[in-house]
């Protein structure tokens, strides 16, 4: 009987979809879909989804495109949403209609009454019987088992693929907060323009992605690191001969991008009553998403902010695991939910 009574929770991601029951991630895949669409543009049908679909990128014939249904952590395509949940739903409550899950997903802070509910609305259709929206650090926090429930300070900064969000939460509550609508895409893009612009060459997303995660920095490092990458001339459009970049040339194209979402940290800090800013000086500032990852953040931002930055045990699946946690404390965290008007 678990089974008719099965609770989820959902991160809706820019770049990652993940689902998780009772503490344990159940899927995670890229929200990104690949369609087929015949001659006439008549129909369409995905054919693909998840990392399938993320393989297809840049590789794919003209009746084939490539979707991500989120733009800036909210739903951009509504029909691809719902039908990218649906599959995801089904994967994991099994192929029965009857076996309906409570979900609790997440939504980016201070979003939209309309992207609110397009959230409730996508996941509902998708197969869920009762569905509770979270922002995203509330889940963050849960997930990462800080001490949300006392009245003291806790401040979490969520580095996304499309936002950036940094709150101070305390009493369940979030006490203030900002949404900086750009993330980890952003920085991928800064990095081809900085190519484009110094050395005349054109990168395709996965490459300037790959050149982030393995060679990447928000500071510069004692330890440079290299990596050799191929692309086309900007002018003609013929293949370039390799170019070498290296870690200092990262972390300088990610400056502008990495300027903006100081300055949305410390926006969130001056807003925060001085006893809970003393409880934060006294415990830190948690840092997950996948921008977490970036080599030197946390030094960047503790530098910055002049508040100890860390980075947590679960990064990556500390929102999805506390979305799942959060399904059962639903009375508890009701006051600091989002409602769908």
């Amino acid at each position: 009987m678990a089974l008719f009574s099965k609770d989820l929770g959902i991160d809706l991601g820019t770049m990652f979809t993940r689902l998780a029951d009772a503490g344990q991630v159940l899927v995670e895949e890229p929200t990104i879909v690949a369609i087929e669409i015949d001659p006439d543009r008549l129909v369409e049908k995905m054919v693909a989804y998840g990392h399938e679909a993320r393989n297809m990128i840049g590789r794919t014939p003209e009746t084939i495109e490539l979707a991500r249904p989120l733009k800036n952590g909210v739903i951009a395509d509504y029909e691809v949403a719902q039908t990218l949940l649906s599959h995801l739903i089904r994967r994991v409550s099994g192929p029965f209609r009857f076996i309906r899950p409570r979900v609790m997903i997440s939504v980016p802070y201070g979003v939209t009454s309309v992207e609110r509910r397009a959230v409730y609305e996508a996941v509902m259709e998708a197969g869920a019987h009762e569905a509770h929206l979270i922002p995203q650090p509330l889940a963050a926090a849960l997930g990462m088992d800080l001490p949300i429930g006392s009245p003291s300070g806790n401040m979490v900064i969520c580095l996304g693929g499309g936002c950036t969000e940094a709150a101070v939460l305390s009493v369940y509550s979030i006490i203030s907060a900002e949404t900086l609508r750009l993330g980890g895409i952003d920085l991928d893009e800064a990095i081809t323009t900085y190519v484009r612009r110094k050395y005349g060459v054109i990168l395709g997303q996965l490459t300037a992605e790959q050149l982030k995660i393995k060679i990447g920095a928000a500071v510069l490092q004692d330890e440079e690191q290299s990596m050799e990458v191929q692309g086309q001339d900007q002018v003609t459009g013929l293949p370039r001969r390799p170019v070498v970049l290296t870690t200092s040339e990262i972390a300088e194209a990610l400056q502008d991008p990495l300027k903006q979402i100081v300055e949305v940290c410390r926006r969130v800090l001056e807003k925060t009553p001085p006893e809970l800013v003393s409880d934060i000086i006294d415990r830190g500032v948690a840092l997950c998403g996948g921008g977490a990852l970036l080599r030197g953040i946390d030094k960047m931002l503790t530098k910055s902010l002049g508040v100890p930055a860390y980075l947590v045990d679960n990064p990556l699946t500390c929102v999805v695991e506390g979305a799942a946690r959060g399904v059962g404390m639903h009375n508890v965290l009701r006051r600091s939910l989002p409602q769908v008007g």
